[in-house]
């Protein structure tokens, strides 16, 4: 997997930063925290998008088909796309523009909505998506050097935080329409 450049400082920048904010500001551990998060982000999305660019795929549009694979028809409404990805609607017409452009999509009428317009993941999409896949499960999506019980840590951790940022309902264990599992 290709890695971003190294930065081989001689020290923790978060950590340097941390200490700073301290003899600043007071406790920095939220500060610190989160600082570390952004970067592993950009980390992530930085080998993530090197694995796929071979493919002609960014993670988002990565995403966008594992959703349509994932879909009982494999097509869902643009609508629909945005709400489960939780990006804005710019961002997933940008989207499937570009996965049609790649001839990983089209986009059809949606038949229960006149105006409404549904992807649909072509065959292309499909094989991309396997191959994709394997790319990434091999690379282990860039966690390698975690356990499977801090990747489950990690999960949990961060689940919290969506929670109280009003991702989802929590109590609701409602059946999910579009996958027949339980969400």
């Amino acid at each position: 997997m290709s890695q971003p450049k190294p930065l081989n400082l001689p020290f923790d920048p978060i950590d340097r930063a941390a200490e700073s904010w301290r003899a600043h500001f007071g406790p920095s551990s939220a500060m610190a925290a989160v600082t570390s998060i952004m970067r592993a982000h950009q980390i992530l999305l930085s080998q993530l998008d090197s694995l796929l660019k071979p493919y002609d795929l960014t993670f988002a549009r990565y995403e966008a088909l594992v959703l349509l694979t994932f879909s009982k028809t494999g097509a869902l409404p643009l609508s629909k796309i945005g709400e489960r990805l939780m990006v804005h609607p710019t961002s997933v017409t940008n989207t499937v523009d570009r996965l049609e452009k790649s001839g990983f999509v089209c986009r059809l009428p949606n038949p229960r909505d006149g105006r409404g317009v549904l992807a649909e993941i072509t065959a292309a999409g499909k094989d991309v998506v396997r191959r994709a896949t394997r790319d990434l499960m091999a690379a282990e999506f860039g966690l390698p050097m975690y356990a499977e019980n801090e990747l489950h840590q990690m999960f949990d951790l961060l689940r919290t935080l969506r929670i109280a940022a009003g991702d989802f309902a929590v109590p609701s264990m409602r059946q999910d329409e579009e996958h027949g599992g339980l969400l």
